[in-house]
């Protein structure tokens, strides 16, 4: 069983009974779901997932202490450390998980401030760029069973995306670390006979290139572990994934490096016709260097634009 299912299952059955029977004050007031860390908020567990951090459980969020005060919310966190410890087989865990609790009540403002660092969901410039994707990926993931008050989905409704223009920013570094590492560093490092190198450029292309798939998709990128299922959940790209672990897995060794090469032309190529799709280049050749170029000039913040064109990497 999936753990969201279990999640709801278990919610359902203990969760919803035991709000609307002994805390009717305060359930206008409040949101539950399950969103965060872990493979289960993705739909990405299996039966390995099972071993670690894997439980029946879902979270209640409660608003600030002016709307839920200090007692309801210690009565409610009793409440829930009293609901059955096991439950369609599997066993909730006594001690919290590295990391901080996945499941109970927490307040709505020190979750999003712990993983974002903004209570309210509203980040600054310098915060869309410093936050990491996975945790902006944490915030939005998974699902809400309810939320009668409405202030975690309005947050997470105002953390979705990024905005178009911070979107074009992380575009356009990424594109040059494509054109950088993939088009121009890689057959260099080979031609210096430095196989080591060279690999090392196919690392950082893939990185960049699983990095644009995902802004072109208008998406985040999860923890590193689960790029490559997320990839292949995509819309648009997602086909790269089989041409990713190719790249990744194989060596570099005589006529490999030149097959190597025409494998990173062509997802470059695809990466292109995106662009052009989503008519955010003027550039008309294949050189991504200069897509990266003109993508960045689409910024209208001039501030924005004329910051390094690696100030969003």
């Amino acid at each position: 069983m999936k753990g969201i299912e279990l999640s709801k299952a278990f919610y359902a059955q203990y969760g919803k009974p035991m709000l609307e029977e002994d805390f009717t004050d305060i359930l206008p007031f409040l949101a539950v779901g399950l969103f965060g860390s872990g493979s289960e908020c993705f739909g990405f567990d299996d039966a390995v997932s099972a071993d670690h951090d894997f439980e029946p459980g879902f979270c209640i969020f409660l608003p600030g202490e002016d709307v839920v005060d200090r007692k309801r919310a210690f009565a409610l966190e009793r409440a829930y450390a009293k609901l059955p410890k096991e439950f369609m087989g599997y066993r909730r865990a006594m001690l919290s998980p590295v990391g901080g609790a996945r499941h109970g009540v927490m307040r709505t403002a020190e979750f999003f401030e712990e993983k974002i660092g903004a209570a309210d969901g509203v980040l600054t410039l310098s915060q869309w760029f410093a936050v990491p994707e996975q945790a902006l990926a944490e915030c939005t993931n998974g699902e809400i069973f309810f939320d009668h008050y409405g202030e975690v989905t309005k947050i997470r409704e105002a953390l979705c995306a990024f905005p178009e223009e911070i979107r074009l920013k992380k575009l356009a570094g990424n594109l040059l670390i494509m054109a950088q590492a993939g088009q121009y560093n890689y057959t260099r490092c080979i031609k210096h006979g430095e196989q080591a190198a060279a690999q090392l450029a196919v690392f950082e292309f893939v990185k960049a290139a699983m990095r644009v798939i995902f802004l072109l998709n208008d998406r985040y990128e999860p923890y590193y572990k689960w790029s490559f299922r997320a990839l292949r959940t995509l819309p648009k790209l997602s086909l790269e994934a089989e041409m990713f672990e190719y790249l990744l897995t194989t060596d570099n060794e005589g006529g490999m490096a030149e097959q190597k090469y025409d494998a990173i032309e062509g997802i470059c190529a695809d990466v292109i016709d995106e662009l052009v799709e989503q008519g955010i280049t003027k550039a008309i050749c294949g050189d991504l260097e200069k897509h990266a170029y003109s993508v960045n000039d689409r910024i209208e913040d001039a501030q924005l634009r004329n910051m390094n064109i690696f100030a969003g990497i």
